[in-house]
């Protein structure tokens, strides 16, 4: 999400704010009027202590004082007004209305305080997911191409879903990504193996070997990081994928991810790797070697790759995501309309409260040029 587009929508309640002070400005006007109006024993006085509460629900610390400050000069408007400011009635219910806003207002100044904070840690959060998560080109060789990241709902939280795409000669390579955990130590591991991606990818050699190229930069940096029992538990799942330009096919290497999938004609199917490489920095586990997959991908083709924080997002009930299911009634010529309409429905799934960060590229090939 674009940092100014989260700072525009900071100021907005900062907007409304002053129109709703209308409701605590009105109800000192209409506690004073029945209390100078209504009989000897009865005061409204104390109703004046919603006014400042009311106001620190929406406002700062500024405005809630301001507020605050009315109530107490009203209830002493009040109070000279029907006996005096020395009776004893008025006077503690003025002092207890004094009391009573300054710790609103301080409660205000605390919470104001709080959301800038967050609103900070947001904001570094997103530049850092930025850094590392370069945009892709919309079109690359034969391909159009689109990339989106949805953050997770849980605040100050980078999550460490990756992705990318690099031109190799006459063709195009991918790789989607999810590094195990989150937080500072996440984005790292991102950086690291998106880094070594990078570097690596543009050369010419087999897929297998860029992806042993991954698994040994990876492998040697958790060895480096000693005896700490969070990082020696990491591991990325990937998928890489490699798109020549001449020819209607595709590559990829499995990486314990969730596989992409495949759209043609309406109907989805998914790109299953019969020999699954194990995640990077697990490949010393594995008995056998890499698997190098290979599938039709003509023009008007498109290819789906994400994370589990697609398939796994749950509604209320607890349901899964259904991905391909909803992929099949959409058309797939655009990709970015594409996932456009598959964040609104996976927000619409979830209300709003996604459970993971989810990334998502999605690669329609067109017919190549001649030559």
């Amino acid at each position: 999400m674009d940092i100014r587009a989260r700072a525009e929508a900071i100021r907005r309640p900062g907007r409304a704010s002053r129109a709703l002070v209308v409701i605590p400005l009105l109800l000192i006007v209409l506690v004073c009027i029945g209390d100078v109006l209504a009989p000897p024993e009865v005061h409204l006085g104390p109703f004046l202590v919603a006014a400042p509460a009311i106001t620190a629900s929406f406002a700062g610390p500024r405005t809630t004082g301001f507020i605050g400050a009315l109530a107490v000069l009203a209830q002493a408007t009040v109070a000279a007004a029907r006996t005096t400011l020395l009776d004893l009635n008025h006077t503690v219910q003025i002092t207890a209305l004094a009391v009573i806003s300054a710790l609103v207002t301080l409660f205000a100044y605390l919470r104001e305080q709080h959301e800038k904070e967050m609103t900070q840690l947001r904001s570094v959060a997103e530049a850092a997911q930025q850094v590392v998560l370069r945009p892709i080109p919309p079109r690359m060789g034969p391909l159009r191409i689109a990339s989106v990241y949805v953050a997770a709902e849980a605040e100050a939280q980078i999550g460490g879903d990756l992705y990318a795409a690099v031109r190799s000669g006459r063709a195009t390579r991918f790789i989607v990504g999810d590094v195990r955990g989150k937080g500072l130590g996440a984005i790292g591991d991102a950086a690291l193996v998106l880094g070594a991606f990078r570097a690596a990818a543009h050369r010419r050699v087999e897929l297998t070997r860029l992806v042993d190229f991954l698994d040994s930069t990876v492998s040697g940096d958790l060895e480096e990081a000693g005896d700490d029992p969070e990082r020696q538990e990491s591991f990325t799942t990937a998928v890489l994928i490699d798109i020549p330009d001449g020819r209607p096919v595709l590559s990829l290497v499995d990486c314990g991810h969730p596989p992409p999938l495949l759209l043609r004609g309406g109907r989805v199917v998914a790109l299953e790797a019969r020999q699954p490489a194990p995640p990077l920095g697990l490949a010393a586990m594995a008995e056998r070697g890499l698997g190098l997959e290979s599938f039709p991908f003509e023009p008007g083709d498109t290819v789906l790759l994400y994370t589990d924080g697609v398939v796994e997002a749950r509604d209320t009930a607890g349901r899964f995501y259904p991905l391909a299911e909803r992929l099949a009634a959409w058309p797939a010529d655009d990709p970015g309309q594409l996932l456009k309409l598959l964040c609104q429905d996976l927000a619409a799934h979830t209300g709003g409260r996604l459970g993971d960060d989810a990334a998502m590229v999605a690669i329609v090939r067109l017919p190549s040029p001649p030559g």
